[in-house]
């Protein structure tokens, strides 16, 4: 009986936090893969709400993210590198100019995103540099990748290898020591 109430209490704390909700000072983290102009850019993003989707237009030096909440109070925090948008940055929360705070130093800009509104919303931002003390890379000027695979043979592969072979090996000598002692 005392078992059974263990496991019931064990159950209680084991699955209520996996279907609680969300607080409003949830870190959800989000690298998003920026490739433009040959190169590859990381926008991090740590909130408390989740980016599904993003854009990047390089001509209009514009950055889209695509986000979704389930809460009214939103916070977050991008990092969004110089080189891929530099300069002035102007943001456009659902279609309407946005005033974040900035920080930025030689190599990012850091934006604390603090708004209002569950649901479906756009930030759009813009930059006036791109690309900013880079040189664009053509496809052509791209090397063309080594396809050859590589294989990393580490020492704990090389170990089971040798335990493996040396298992199999004891295993064949004692098959045959039995079947010398049943022939004598």
């Amino acid at each position: 009986m005392k078992i059974i109430f263990l496991v019931i209490v064990a159950l209680f704390f084991v699955f209520t936090p996996a279907y609680g909700a969300l607080s409003d000072a949830t870190g959800l983290v989000n690298r998003l893969d920026v490739q433009t102009g040959g190169y590859f850019f990381e926008v991090e993003s740590v909130s408390n709400f989740d980016i599904l989707d993003f854009e990047f237009d390089e001509d209009e030096k514009k950055l889209t993210l695509y986000i979704t909440s389930g809460l009214e109070n939103n916070l977050g925090e991008l990092i969004i590198p110089h080189n891929l948008l530099g300069g002035n940055l102007t943001f456009y929360l659902n279609t309407q100019e946005y005033f974040p705070q900035i920080k930025t130093n030689d190599k990012i800009s850091f934006v604390t995103l603090n708004f209002t509104g569950s649901g479906d919303n756009k930030l759009d931002i813009f930059g006036t540099t791109y690309l900013s003390g880079l040189t664009e890379i053509t496809p052509k000027d791209v090397p063309s990748p080594n396809l050859t695979p590589s294989v990393d043979y580490g020492p704990l592969y090389l170990i089971t290898l040798l335990l493996l072979v040396g298992g199999f090996t004891c295993v064949i000598i004692f098959i045959i020591k039995k079947r010398k002692q049943k022939i004598l």
